[in-house]
């Protein structure tokens, strides 16, 4: 096993980590030493840019038919905290970002137990209608696979069919872990990573490019993570399809994994750092701000992130259902123009394909 100092050396000269340094790496190299490494990786990258984008969510339900042990979403039917939109609600909402300057929609939800895919295909067209200029980037792979399958249709029919209705690119959530061991304790009646891998290997194909997420800090262990990044390493090397990755923390409050606790802002930023170091061939670390909170978020500036996510305007409910700081999220141009030149870097507007705006 190599020495730490060594792989600094190494990774500082610009060669790829293997599983074994990667890990000795996250366990050893100090915090300071880590940002360091991840800044000139992403300046090589993105230079001084920091992305961000003008979005709002849409959540068309919080009724799965899943049941995840870390999820503060979910509800059952029944329930005075679950929501089923209509499409008459789904179209209402949306067209409150008429003439706003919103350039993307980002839909997910619970997975549904009734809808099939021609809702959804319905839905991404009245969500056009609207906002005929707007990017759709809609459904984790869980989501998709289930509709997909549900309508007895093969994965790529099915995207076929999105595609059509106007789904321009996929966020990435449910990957969680990997690990299916891991998984079978988390997720255990969930989709697979199989599954996952599926349904993004598939869409590269077609053309449509998504992000990829990991869900970190709850029973998972430090070489999980790595074998995580490294099996994203290996579909990008294979399709480059992947846009950015986003290391999801996993909050606690609400879900039936509350005792576990949070890992700390610490970790937190290693995480984003060692991400930035193993990812070497993906575009983009997101450093979501609405799952950190905005003083998280400035500080993953300055260990490998380029990109924080979008204006949001109070229209997602997962993170603050699971205790996030921001009850109410939404963040102005302004705000995010501030935060990021306090890091010394440059704020850049960018579509949904990170084509630049203005």
């Amino acid at each position: 096993m190599r020495q730490c100092r060594d792989i600094i050396d190494s990774v500082a000269a610009g060669a790829r980590l293997s599983a074994e340094d990667a890990l000795t790496l996250w366990r050893e190299a100090p915090l300071w030493q880590l940002g360091e490494l991840a800044v000139a990786r992403k300046r090589e990258i993105s230079g001084d840019k920091v992305f961000y984008n003008k979005n709002f969510h849409l959540e068309p339900t919080n009724l799965c038919v899943f049941n995840c042990k870390f999820c503060s979403f979910r509800r059952t039917p029944g329930s005075p905290e679950a929501w089923d939109m209509s499409m008459e609600e789904v179209e209402q909402m949306v067209r409150r970002y008429e003439s706003s300057g919103v350039t993307e929609v980002h839909i997910v939800g619970g997975v549904h137990p009734r809808h099939d895919i021609y809702y959804y295909c319905d839905m991404i067209r009245r969500v056009k209608a609207i906002l005929p200029s707007v990017a759709v980037k809609a459904f984790t792979a869980i989501e998709l696979s289930y509709m997909i399958r549900n309508s007895g249709l093969s994965t790529e029919q099915g995207l076929r069919l999105l595609i059509d209705a106007g789904m321009e690119a996929i966020p990435g959530g449910g990957a969680e872990i990997f690990d299916e061991t891991v998984r079978q304790q988390i997720c255990p009646d969930k989709g697979s990573t199989a599954e996952w891998f599926d349904v993004h290997r598939t869409a590269h194909r077609l053309g449509i490019k998504s992000n990829a997420t990991m869900l970190y800090g709850h029973i998972e262990e430090l070489y999980h993570r790595v074998d995580h990044l490294m099996r994203l390493r290996e579909l990008q090397d294979e399709t480059g399809g992947i846009n950015a990755f986003i290391p999801l923390k996993y909050r606690n409050f609400g879900n039936s994994m509350s005792a576990i606790g949070e890992v700390s802002v610490v970790e937190d930023l290693r995480t984003l750092a060692m991400s930035r170091l193993i990812l070497d061939n993906v575009p983009h670390i997101k450093a979501y701000w609405v799952m950190y909170g905005k003083q998280t978020t400035e500080m993953a500036l300055a260990f490998g992130a380029d990109d924080i996510d979008g204006t949001i305007d109070d229209s997602t409910k997962i993170y603050s259902m699971a205790g996030a700081d921001d009850k109410r999220p939404a963040m102005s141009v302004d705000e995010m123009h501030a935060m990021v030149a306090r890091v010394g870097f440059r704020a850049v507007e960018r579509d949904t394909h990170y084509n630049e705006i203005g």
